[in-house]
């Protein structure tokens, strides 16, 4: 025989009190409410009883909320994404929210397809690496005053809710920091988008080059081969047809790792006198020969800031876009240390 059920008219009657009594503890509210504490005691002891489980479903269509949170990234496998998933995962938690993991592959069409789908489920708020031609619809999100955050890249032209990190200024004194240890053949790797992230990136290296009256030496990779066999030939093809190169700064971990990848023939250059410097860090790479000095994130941070304005938005405490820029930290390992002068 099929179990009848537990729902919150039984609660009420089983408890002979109302059913708006039993609502208000359930949803937080028994203190505002002035129900006494003897009262919603009771209410919590049957509900952990009876084991019930509230309809998730209905319960968002009565209150407007589900309590439920969309991180959306260009892929969660990546090593700043999925780290930083998780400390999302834990702060939202400890303020009752549950989130789900999404990759948009920087793809437009699946972005869209992604978000009107749980648009339609009646998620709370969203956290969104945007893809290149996302504005119109995170546009039409604001429009709608559902809660959106841009994380790592934004569009200049928007007034939206952002957390990034330094990039340009980052960039610049990972150049310097080359430059200082006598690196003057300087090859910067990106990949070849309009990313605002990418293009801060390249700007604060051709700054420094620029400044100290170097020469810019620069391999744009198609994205769309960022993890292919193509983009390790791509990068030894580029070393191999510019022997003056000295150093290579990457333009982020994934790509350095396929620069290293490639590059394993020819080690001991990397061992003497050849410099490497990656933006965003990886275990990997304090642990490798040499270790590699990168520019790392504050990954706390920018979770703290992502779920700090969210949770303003789901309160409506905050009508103003708020633009967070946070400081990186250059990690100095041994792929960067001082070119022996001759």
């Amino acid at each position: 025989m099929k179990k009848k059920q537990i729902s919150i008219k039984s609660i009420a009657k089983a408890l002979n009190i109302s059913v708006t009594t039993v609502s208000f503890v359930l949803n937080g509210k028994a203190e505002e409410k002035h129900i006494s504490k003897e009262m919603t005691q009771k209410v919590l002891d049957y509900v952990k009883k009876t084991n019930y489980r509230p309809n998730q479903i209905a319960q968002s269509l009565r209150t407007g909320k589900s309590k439920i949170l969309v991180f959306m990234v260009e892929d969660i496998s990546n090593n700043f994404f999925s780290k930083l998933a998780r400390i999302i995962e834990d702060m939202a938690y400890e303020k009752g929210y549950k989130v789900i993991f999404c990759s948009n592959e920087n793809d437009d069409n699946k972005s869209e397809e992604l978000i009107h789908l749980f648009n339609f489920r009646m998620v709370d708020g969203f956290i969104i690496v945007p893809s290149p031609g996302m504005q119109g619809v995170i546009e039409q999100l604001i429009d709608e005053n559902i809660p959106v955050v841009l994380l790592d890249r934004y569009f200049s032209d928007l007034d939206s809710n952002i957390v990034i990190v330094n990039n340009d200024e980052a960039a610049y004194n990972a150049t310097e920091h080359l430059i200082k240890n006598h690196y003057r053949k300087i090859g910067f790797i990106t990949t070849d988008t309009s990313q605002t992230q990418m293009l801060d990136r390249l700007n604060g290296y051709k700054r420094a080059i620029f400044d100290n009256g170097l020469v810019s030496n620069i391999l744009y990779i198609p994205y769309n081969e960022t993890s292919t066999q193509f983009s390790r030939d791509l990068i030894y093809s580029f070393v191999a047809d510019n022997p003056e190169l000295d150093s290579l700064f990457f333009s982020t971990n994934y790509l350095a790792l396929r620069g290293l990848e490639s590059l394993k023939s020819d080690c001991d250059a990397l061992k003497k006198d050849f410099g490497v410097v990656t933006f965003d860090d990886n275990e990997f790479f304090s642990i490798c020969n040499p270790t590699i000095t990168a520019v790392a994130q504050p990954l706390y941070e920018i979770g703290e800031e992502l779920m700090k304005i969210m949770l303003n938005l789901l309160k409506k405490t905050d009508d103003k876009p708020q633009k967070v820029i946070l400081n990186t930290e250059l990690k100095i390992r041994e792929s960067s240390k001082p070119k022996k002068v001759f």
